[in-house]
């Protein structure tokens, strides 16, 4: 009886220690309606037919007819000065460190809501960005389009990208948008920097239908983006802490439920 008790009281002492960091976590994760600008998921939601954009011929097609598997939508604009260009070059190396296929395992829609802007700076920028991938490809993988100003804000509404014009330019964030192959929105990885291995998991469970922000909670607890260096950095600190708890509570059942030797009878 005394075991138990002690069991129970050293669970009491623990859980909260280790359930605190999500739950600050859990706390950052929350998104406001009013949100101007930013990233406001629609996680499970799919892409309509009604949404069209033009290809890089001059031609209009249906955004949704395009997404026949796994597909990373991004939403940019190619006059950009800031975040665009490292997204779109982290996008250029995630194809070339992955072993997944472009074009085969997943695609890449990169889609400009700025409707000024024609099918020949996009046929400029895929060359562009093509050009980084450093390995074989199957370049039919990774297409760029403009879109309408109509369009450009049904697109970006729907799939919860945010942006606000501020004189020739726009203020916006920087995201990746995993699509699954039937249109539903399955996931957001967001900044302009990510990992292969984080990329990947996105690309198998998006393929299957799965949504949720399970990749970036575990990714938020264990690493720490670094603005400066625009990486995620392995979190020390809260990675050991939770290490030192779980030895310490395996220690203390063990000392608990250790059993006793019964003391040695002498014989007189």
């Amino acid at each position: 009886m005394k075991k138990m008790i002690r069991f129970i009281v050293l669970i009491n002492l623990l859980f909260p220690l280790l359930v605190n960091s999500q739950t600050i976590n859990a706390t950052k994760d929350i998104k406001t309606p009013e949100l101007e600008i930013g990233i406001v998921e629609h996680l499970d939601e799919y892409v309509p037919e009604s949404i069209t954009i033009i290809d890089t011929s001059g031609k209009e097609v249906k955004l949704r007819e395009l997404i026949d598997k796994p597909t990373v939508l991004m939403w940019v604009y190619y006059r950009c000065p800031g975040l665009c260009s490292p997204l779109m070059t982290s996008m250029a190396e995630l194809i070339s460190k992955t072993d997944l296929e472009l074009g085969k395992d997943f695609q890449v829609i990169t889609v400009s809501f700025d409707p000024t802007e024609g099918s020949q700076l996009a046929i400029n920028k895929r060359k562009n960005y093509l050009h980084l991938i450093t390995k074989p490809v199957d370049v039919s993988g990774w297409q760029f389009y403009t879109a309408d100003s109509a369009n450009a804000a049904l697109g970006t509404e729907i799939t919860g990208f945010r942006y606000k014009k501020a004189g020739n330019d726009y203020m916006h964030s920087a995201a990746l948008i995993m699509l699954s192959p039937d249109g539903k929105i399955t996931r957001y990885l967001q900044g302009t920097y990510f990992l292969p291995f984080e990329f990947k998991m996105a690309i198998a469970e998006t393929a299957q239908g799965k949504s949720g922000p399970t990749i970036f909670k575990v990714l938020q607890f264990c690493y720490t983006y670094d603005p400066a260096g625009q990486q995620y950095v392995m979190n020390v600190t809260k990675v050991a802490g939770t290490v030192i708890l779980f030895i310490a509570a395996v220690v203390l059942l063990i000392l608990i439920f250790k059993p006793r030797k019964k003391p040695t009878q002498t014989s007189e």
